[in-house]
């Protein structure tokens, strides 16, 4: 088997540690490039630096982690190809929140991002919630069909926001944590 069949294996999702840190820069990074190509500012993307996103990923997992709130981890053979981020709604809706759920931009495609979420929904119903929500860049029609073959619905809630200074539409989208998913 060579290291490209390995990409099919079943990734092993984890509490995310510390010293995870690095390698989620990494993955924050090279997945906003890849996702928001064409979509944020191209400089925006080519100034982006996995070593500050590791920086404020660390000091989260060494202590700013909020209450309900988690980061899981999936590696593959030792190797993080992606995280998941959840915690309570931050918009005042109620429930949990998938907060960012992002892969290596080569592991596209081969189950573990669904991996990641079902973990990720799992996490939020032991902690009580029963809805989920989640907010998706309007034009990202690959992550929005990601989402809504994972049962997600839209719920109608629509935003524009500017953290980095220029406008990134998004739409809102639900799901139920005591229903069975596809």
């Amino acid at each position: 088997m060579d290291a490209r069949d390995d990409r099919f294996r079943r990734g092993t999702i984890r509490a995310a540690r510390p010293e995870d840190a690095p390698a989620i820069g990494i993955v924050h990074v090279r997945s906003w490039q890849a996702a928001y190509r064409g979509h944020f500012p191209q400089e925006f993307l080519d100034a982006l630096d996995p070593a500050r996103r590791a920086e404020g990923w660390r000091a989260y997992l060494e202590g700013g982690m909020g209450r309900n709130e988690s980061l899981l981890v999936c590696e593959i053979k030792d190797q993080i190809v992606g995280f998941a981020y959840t915690g309570p709604c931050r918009d005042g809706q109620g429930g949990g929140e998938l907060r960012a759920i992002y892969l290596l931009p080569q592991d596209w495609g081969h189950g573990h991002g669904h991996e990641l979420a079902a973990s990720a929904l799992e996490e939020l119903a032991l902690q009580g919630f029963t809805e989920a929500m989640l907010w998706v860049l309007e034009e990202n029609l690959r992550a929005r069909a990601f989402y809504e073959a994972g049962g997600w619905r839209r719920d109608g809630g629509s935003r524009v926001i500017e953290p980095f200074g220029f406008p990134i539409p998004e739409l809102r989208y639900r799901i139920s944590l005591d229903m069975p998913r596809p």
